[in-house]
């Protein structure tokens, strides 16, 4: 099996049209036809419905997707990085991180190490939930990722045991509200059993949902919430707040601007704050120069 027939896969799966994706492709179209059927002979399943019009992916073919869409995006970063090896250039590091990071902690982090030419942003993470960052750097997708991490007690499903990591920060998750056309906050904690206050959730069993949760848990007095909609990003929650749709917890750093400008209060004191680090993982697997001389020059590992 050849790269280029993945490649081809991948064309016609967008394309869902035989000449379309051989002109994309640069070849005739009996060509990249037979390549097709070499594919699908090769991997023993039919993975075209050419019954269809447009065409349309069998079950396999769609599975088979998936795997083309990995295997090529691993063969070009790794592509990349050979030919700047061979070129004799310093290899960049690769830092997965959440969205809600960008913005402001990571150049803030960067200028404060002097890394900003060693590292660069895989923008391709901002939108992998927290599991998605431990198998990247399994699989060396990414060098580094960055991850908000409670720092009270938390059950979490998710495997770092083959990763080590660097505390680089911390955070806290504050409950904010937005206030309506009267200038009254929208939604204010901790709510009652008649009356429970709107919130805007991130998914229970997430990173940032399970910090939430189990910081409520931890509180002698009980909170009343009712799940106006469930969000993996913050960003998107934010937008929801500012909205008046109801309460939820956003890190300090999104929102500074908000609570100083009153667009945003908060919506309970300090003791419904969550605190947070700001965890540097990497995999205890993966090593090469440049990595390994930055994570000696960060405090002493944790595993």
């Amino acid at each position: 099996m050849e790269i280029r027939w993945l490649e081809d896969f991948i064309a016609l799966a967008r394309t869902r049209h035989f000449s379309r994706a051989a002109d994309e492709q640069h070849v005739t179209q009996p060509t990249f036809s037979r390549r097709i059927k070499l594919l699908e002979e090769e991997m023993g399943v039919t993975l075209i419905n050419r019954q269809t019009l447009p065409l349309s992916l069998t079950p396999a073919g769609e599975e088979f997707l998936t795997l083309c869409e990995q295997v090529t995006d691993r063969v070009r970063l790794t592509r990349d990085r050979v030919r700047e090896i061979s070129a004799g250039q310093q290899r960049r590091i690769m830092v997965a991180a959440p969205q809600s990071l960008l913005p402001q902690f990571l150049p803030e982090w960067l200028a404060a190490t002097g890394w900003q030419e060693r590292i660069q942003p895989y923008l391709r993470a901002t939108g992998w939930a927290a599991s998605d960052y431990f198998q990247a750097l399994g699989r060396a997708e990414c060098d580094l990722a960055i991850c908000y991490w409670p720092i009270g007690r938390c059950d979490l499903d998710i495997d770092t045991s083959a990763c080590t990591y660097r505390v680089i920060g911390h955070e806290r998750l504050i409950p904010v509200t937005g206030l309506d056309a009267n200038g009254t906050p929208c939604a204010l904690l901790p709510g009652s059993r008649q009356h429970p206050t709107p919130c805007l959730a991130y998914p229970k069993r997430g990173l940032l949902g399970s910090a939430v949760k189990a910081h409520l848990a931890r509180l002698p007095q009980s909170t009343y919430l009712t799940a106006q909609s469930e969000n993996l990003y913050a960003a998107g929650i934010k937008e929801l707040v500012l909205l008046g749709y109801g309460m939820s917890w956003l890190p300090e750093r999104n929102i500074a601007a908000e609570l100083s400008n009153g667009t945003l209060i908060r919506a309970g004191d300090s003791r419904w704050d969550v605190p947070m680090e700001l965890r540097l993982y990497r995999h205890q697997n993966q090593h090469h120069a440049e990595l390994d001389s930055l994570w000696s020059e960060l405090a002493p590992p944790r595993n």
